[in-house]
C-alpha cells in the first residue's frame, strides 16, 4: 500500500512533463518564416563588438583578467567616442555589400549601449559622451534599407544576481544569486529592444556556455525567454551561440569561427540543422578592438570565407571591433572597401543562393540560384573542372566546354586565372522534362 501514493505522484509528474512538453512545442509564425527566407538570402552581415571595453583596448574579455568591477566600471566615466557617426558606419558597410549590422547591446561586462531603464549602467547615463548610439544606428539602418540584428549577453560579470558560472569569478562582486530577478530584468531589457528601436531582426544571445560545467545542469530557462521575446515581435529571429544543436524556439543555428561541419577552432562541432544557418568570424585576431591586434586577415582571404560560407548554405557574419573613439579601424574599412568591389561584380553568385549537392570541391565551391549552378573555382592553379550534370547545358558562359552524354560529365576548360581570388562559372541548366 505504501507503494501506491508513490506511484501515483510518479505519474502525475510524468503526466506533467508530458503536458509542458506539448505545452512548449514552438510554432513559427508567417512572418517568422518570411524573415528566415530573408536572412538566408543576405549572406553577408557585419557584426560589431564595442562597449566600454573598447576604452581598455584590450578586447571584449578584458574584466574577466582579474580586474575589480568597481576599478573597471570607471571606464564608463572615460568613454567619449566624440568620432562616432552612425551613418559613416552604416554606409561604409552597406558599400561593402553586407545586408545586416549585429550590433553588441550587452556583452558580458553588463554595459548596456542604450538607454535602459533598468540600470544606470548604461551608455547615455554612465559616460559622459550621454548619446543612446543604438537608437543613432537604429534610425540609420532603417533609413539606408539594412536589417538591424543585436547581440545580447545573458551572462553577466556585474550584477549580483546573476547566477555565477565558470568565468567572472574575479571581479570582486558581492554575490546574491536569483535567477528568477536575473530573468525578469533580462525580460525588461529585451522588452525595450523589441518595442523602441524599430523593426529588429534577430536577437543573438551569448554566455549560455557559462554554466557548462555545472555538477547539476542550470535550467536557463531559454524557452520562457523565447516565447517571451517572439511574443513581442512574431517575425523576430532568435539565435544562441551555446556550440549546441539548435534548442526549441531558436530560428537560425550559429557557428563561431568555423563554417558548418568544421571545427578548427573547437567551439562548432555540433550537427548542422535544417534552420538557416550563420557563421561568425573575426576580421583579425579579437571581438572587441585590441590595439596590439593587427594582424588582419587579407580581402582574398574574406572573399574566400564568405564564398565558402555561402557554399555551405551559411551566412557570414564578419566582426569588426570599433575603436574608443567611435571610428571603425582603418584596416577593418579596407577590407570592407575591397570586399565591396568584388561583391558589386559578383555578388549575384553569392545572394540568394543555396547550397548544392556538389557542395565543396577540391577545386573550390558550388553555390546555385533557380537554374543557375555557380561554379567557384578558388584553386587559382586549376585548369579545369569536371561535374556530373543530368543535361547538356545551355550555357557555360565564355569557357570552353564539352558534355559526354554517356557519363552525364560537363567537362570545363580554365583560363589563365591565377590573378583571380574567385574564377566563377554560371553553367545555365536544361530544365529537366517530367
Amino acid at each position: 500500500m505504501r507503494i501506491r501514493p508513490f506511484l501515483l505522484a510518479l505519474f502525475l509528474c510524468f503526466q506533467l512533463s508530458a503536458f509542458n512538453s506539448l505545452q512548449a512545442k514552438y510554432v513559427p509564425t508567417k512572418e517568422n518564416l518570411e524573415r528566415r527566407q530573408e536572412f538566408e538570402g543576405m549572406r553577408f552581415g557585419i557584426f560589431l563588438h564595442w562597449g566600454i571595453y573598447s576604452t581598455f583596448a584590450q578586447g571584449e574579455w578584458y574584466l574577466n583578467s582579474g580586474l575589480k568591477q568597481s576599478e573597471y566600471a570607471k571606464a564608463a566615466d572615460a568613454f567619449y567616442p566624440h568620432r562616432f557617426n552612425a551613418m559613416e558606419w552604416v554606409k561604409a558597410i552597406k558599400d561593402a555589400g553586407a545586408k545586416y549590422i549585429t550590433f553588441t547591446t550587452r556583452h558580458h561586462d553588463g554595459f548596456s549601449m542604450w538607454h535602459t531603464r533598468m540600470s544606470d549602467y548604461n551608455v547615455v547615463r554612465a559616460t559622459p559622451f550621454g548619446r543612446d548610439v543604438l537608437r543613432e544606428l537604429s534610425k540609420v539602418c532603417q533609413r539606408e534599407g539594412v536589417r538591424l540584428h543585436l547581440y545580447y549577453s545573458i551572462l553577466d560579470w556585474m550584477r549580483s544576481d546573476y547566477p555565477v558560472g565558470r568565468t567572472g569569478l574575479k571581479t570582486g562582486r558581492e554575490l546574491y544569486p536569483n535567477y528568477d530577478e536575473y530573468l525578469r530584468f533580462m525580460k525588461l531589457q529585451c522588452n525595450e529592444l523589441l518595442t523602441q528601436y524599430g523593426d529588429i531582426g534577430a536577437l543573438w544571445f551569448d554566455g549560455y556556455w557559462d554554466h557548462d560545467a555545472d555538477s547539476i545542469p542550470f535550467d536557463w530557462r531559454m524557452n520562457e525567454l523565447y516565447e517571451y521575446c517572439h511574443s513581442l515581435c512574431p517575425s523576430l529571429l532568435i539565435g544562441n551561440n551555446h556550440h549546441m544543436a539548435p534548442l526549441e524556439g531558436e530560428d537560425f543555428q550559429m557557428f563561431e569561427r568555423d563554417l558548418p561541419g568544421e571545427n578548427k577552432a573547437g567551439l562548432s562541432g555540433q550537427d548542422i540543422s535544417q534552420l538557416p544557418l550563420e557563421m561568425c568570424q573575426t576580421m583579425n585576431g579579437m571581438w572587441g578592438y585590441k590595439v596590439s591586434d593587427t594582424d588582419y586577415k587579407s580581402a582574398d582571404e574574406l572573399i574566400t570565407l564568405l564564398v565558402r560560407a555561402a557554399g555551405k548554405g551559411s551566412n557570414l557574419l564578419l566582426n569588426i571591433g570599433p575603436q574608443p573613439n567611435g571610428e571603425l579601424p582603418a584596416v577593418a574599412l579596407e577590407r570592407l572597401k575591397a570586399i565591396g568591389e568584388w561583391m558589386r561584380v559578383n555578388g549575384h553568385s553569392v545572394y540568394e543562393t543555396h547550397r548544392t549537392a556538389l557542395g565543396e570541391q577540391p577545386w573550390g565551391t558550388t553555390t546555385e540560384r533557380k537554374d543557375t549552378l555557380f561554379l567557384h573555382i578558388l584553386d587559382r592553379e586549376a585548369k579545369s573542372v569536371e561535374i556530373p550534370l543530368e543535361q547538356r547545358p545551355l550555357s557555360v558562359g565564355k569557357y570552353e566546354w564539352k558534355y559526354d552524354k554517356k557519363t552525364r560529365r560537363l567537362t570545363i576548360e580554365l583560363p589563365e586565372h591565377a590573378d583571380a581570388v574567385d574564377c566563377i562559372v554560371e553553367v545555365i541548366r536544361a530544365r529537366i522534362s517530367k
